[in-house]
């Protein structure tokens, strides 16, 4: 495939020059972000909650065992709204692999920009944080770059319709602002009915035993009609466990306040620690928001916290049912160490 000159121009006018492929001829927005996964590039591509996101790559190549059939991705298509890489792999080699990393892209319509020095973009990310930017073929000065985390991104990817999976035993909503398929993979292991449902579906009047809040991309403020329900449905009193972005929702819902990470936490190395029994687990993460931990309610405590930087990972109800965690205990791609909590969250019901 031939490539062109091209640049990854920041919001603070830093330009990086690379190469991208001659079909894009347009100007790609998004917030500019990086992940430290050595693997799983296709499963974060398609991981509904990068929607919005021109995502760094900071393993220096990329591509190298091809892209599988979609049984395996993370949802049916790429959310990224870019991806950069130091260097792309065209000779791919993997029994499972159907696509070049680069075909891909192309037939998705995600643009690419390769060659870019990500060590030193990443730090620049580090210093400054995250910021908006755009892959174009000009080097001109951009007037302005829409900034994702002012629109309501999960109703971009969440479903329109409801439907029931695995209907057998008790009863879960799944409230889907942009769930990952190795969620409803977890899930569905076990001898429970899922009643996976939109964003803004008005469960209240349904019969269940329990709540699920996806993960899903951007500004957890902007799902104002979510947290509208869920903040009712914690009346009723059953189980709710949230993921990722679910855990900001169910803290809105409980009358805290969420705030946006300097560069977020995105990779698959994260340890958490687990304050009650004080053991230290790897997980898997993709957030740029958290929870503020000193306007939780007294009824509430944080159990998981990241000892990177101290930030709230999990936190709890002290005497009812509610539960949630900011990393992906489903993993993919990542560490599995955390799985147990679906169990957990099971065994509430």
């Amino acid at each position: 495939m031939t490539l062109d000159t091209s640049f990854l121009i920041l919001e603070d006018g830093t330009q990086y020059q690379g190469m991208s492929p001659t079909w894009q001829n347009s100007t790609f927005d998004g917030e500019v972000v990086f992940t430290t996964g050595m693997t799983g590039y296709f499963e974060s591509l398609t991981d509904p909650s990068f929607a919005g996101q021109h995502l760094v790559f900071t393993y220096p190549l990329m591509g190298n065992y091809g892209v599988p059939e979609s049984s395996q991705w993370e949802s049916s298509r790429i959310h990224t709204s870019g991806v950069i890489v130091s260097e792309l792999c065209q000779n791919w080699s993997h029994f499972q692999g159907i696509h070049s990393l680069m075909e891909w892209l192309e037939a998705q319509q995600v643009p690419l920009i390769t060659g870019i020095d990500t060590r030193d973009l990443t730090k620049r990310i580090r210093e400054r944080g995250v910021m908006l930017g755009a892959i174009t073929k000009s080097n001109t000065p951009l007037k302005s770059i829409q900034d994702p985390n002012l629109l309501n991104l999960v109703e971009r990817v969440s479903i329109s319709n409801q439907r029931i999976l695995n209907d057998s035993g008790k009863r879960i909503i799944v409230v889907d602002c942009g769930i990952k398929n190795n969620i409803l993979r977890c899930l569905d292991k076990y001898p429970v009915t899922l009643h996976h449902v939109p964003h803004n579906y008005d469960y209240l009047d349904d019969e269940f035993d329990g709540i699920f809040i996806s993960n899903g991309p951007g500004n957890p403020e902007m799902c104002q009609g979510t947290i509208a329900i869920l903040k009712r449905a914690m009346e009723k009193r059953k189980p709710i466990f949230g993921i990722c972005l679910g855990s900001q929702l169910l803290s809105l819902a409980a009358g805290a306040q969420t705030y946006k990470l300097r560069y977020g936490h995105r990779g698959h190395n994260q340890p958490c620690i687990h304050l009650p029994s004080k053991k230290c687990y790897m997980t898997s993460q993709n957030h740029g928001y958290a929870i503020r931990e000193d306007t939780l309610p007294d009824d509430w405590e944080v159990n998981y916290r990241n000892l990177n930087d101290g930030t709230v990972e999990g936190i709890r109800h002290k005497t009812l049912p509610f539960y949630a965690v900011q990393f992906h205990p489903e993993a993919s791609p990542g560490p599995t160490d955390t799985e147990w909590i679906f169990e957990d969250f099971i065994n509430a019901l």
